[in-house]
This record gives structure tokens, C-alpha cells and sequence, in this order.
């Protein structure tokens, strides 16, 4: 139980000191100083790049294909495993990439945050809070791994646990690094995922269980 109420309370302190400009905003300050700061005294076009990369593995026009395929070739995994419900996968997937924007782009309008460039908003703008690049890769990458390690070997099942959590911290980072999102921005959106993968992971049967 301590994931599931570590992260609501990380993702409820995030979103009250959004909400409030609380004195917690002062370490995405601090962090985006330290980035600024590294990339005028030790300029490096490889970890521009790198950061780019990663950003855009949570773009969903990559993401959500990987979810769904991963959603299809878990369904022929639980069918092989014996599961009565092999078929499970695929709404599963399908469901997931619809909640993403469900849960992300209402908060978004709501908090109304600017970014860390501070450009302003103009009408009809969405903000920056939470990070939809990092919701995005993490329930997508997080769902995939889930649904084909439930069919998978130990082994298999811890190397695409790692893969998906490599992932989404990646994403994260390079979205920090190339200055796209604010830190407590991803961490909001770890939190988000974690609560419903945990949930998701307690739900799911396991073939021929």
C-alpha cells in the first residue's frame, strides 16, 4: 500500500502548491536555474539531442501505437497461457489510451500553469501541469509492460517492468532538460500513472490463475 498512497500524497502536495504558487514551486525554480546553468557552462549538442529523444518517446503519436500493439500481442500471449479472458488485453489498451487525455487535459485547463520559459498563455491555451508528454509514455509503456508480463516469464516480466520505468524517467528528464516542462510537472504525472497502474495491476486477472 505505500505506492499507491505515497504518490496521492505527492500528487495532491504538487497540485495544492501549484494551485496556491506555494513555497514548494521554488524547487522547479531551483532546478531550472541548475539546467540553464549546465547548459551555458558546459554546452553540449549530443545532450540537446539526447534530451529531444526522449521527449519525444512520450509524444502519443509514438507511445499510444506501442500500447496498442503491445495490447495485441499480450491477447495472443494470455491466449497461449490458457486465459479465459485472452481477449482482456485489447480493450484494456484501447481504454488507456483514451484515459490519458481524460485525465491530463482537464487539469491542465484547470491549473492553467505557464511553462518554464514563462511565455504567458493566450485564450484557449492549455498549461503545463501535469506533463502530458510524461503521462503519456508512462501509462502507455507502464500498461504495455503490465499486460505482457502477466504472461511472461519471471525473468521477462522484470526486464520489461525495468524497460517501462526506464521509460518514463527518461521521457521526464529529457522534458526537464530541454526545458519543456517544470519538474513538479512529471512528478505529477508519475504519481497520476502510478496510482493507476497499481490499481490496474490488483484488477487483472493472471493467465491460467
Amino acid at each position: 500500500m505505500a505506492v499507491p498512497v505515497v504518490a496521492a500524497v505527492v500528487l495532491l502536495l504538487a497540485s495544492w502548491q501549484v494551485a496556491v504558487d506555494g513555497p514548494l514551486l521554488g524547487l522547479d525554480r531551483s532546478v531550472r536555474a541548475a539546467v540553464r546553468s549546465s547548459h551555458r557552462e558546459h554546452p553540449s549538442a549530443l545532450l540537446d539531442h539526447l534530451g529531444h529523444l526522449l521527449s519525444d518517446l512520450g509524444d502519443g503519436g509514438l507511445a499510444v501505437p506501442v500500447l496498442l500493439a503491445a495490447g495485441g500481442l499480450a491477447a495472443r500471449w494470455w491466449r497461449r497461457a490458457g486465459a479465459a479472458r485472452w481477449w482482456l488485453p485489447l480493450p484494456v489498451a484501447a481504454l488507456t489510451a483514451g484515459l490519458i487525455p481524460l485525465l491530463v487535459v482537464p487539469a491542465k485547463a484547470a491549473f492553467a500553469r505557464p511553462g518554464p520559459l514563462g511565455d504567458p498563455l493566450v485564450p484557449g491555451q492549455w498549461g503545463w501541469f501535469p506533463s502530458g508528454h510524461t503521462a503519456t509514455a508512462t501509462f502507455s509503456y507502464g500498461v504495455a509492460a503490465l499486460l505482457l508480463a502477466r504472461a511472461a516469464g519471471a525473468r521477462t516480466a522484470r526486464g520489461l517492468t525495468a524497460g517501462a520505468v526506464v521509460l518514463a524517467a527518461g521521457v521526464g528528464a529529457g522534458l526537464v532538460w530541454s526545458s519543456f516542462h517544470w519538474l513538479l510537472d512529471v512528478v505529477a504525472s508519475w504519481c497520476l500513472a502510478a496510482l493507476v497502474l497499481w490499481a490496474l495491476d490488483r484488477w487483472l486477472p493472471r493467465p491460467g490463475a
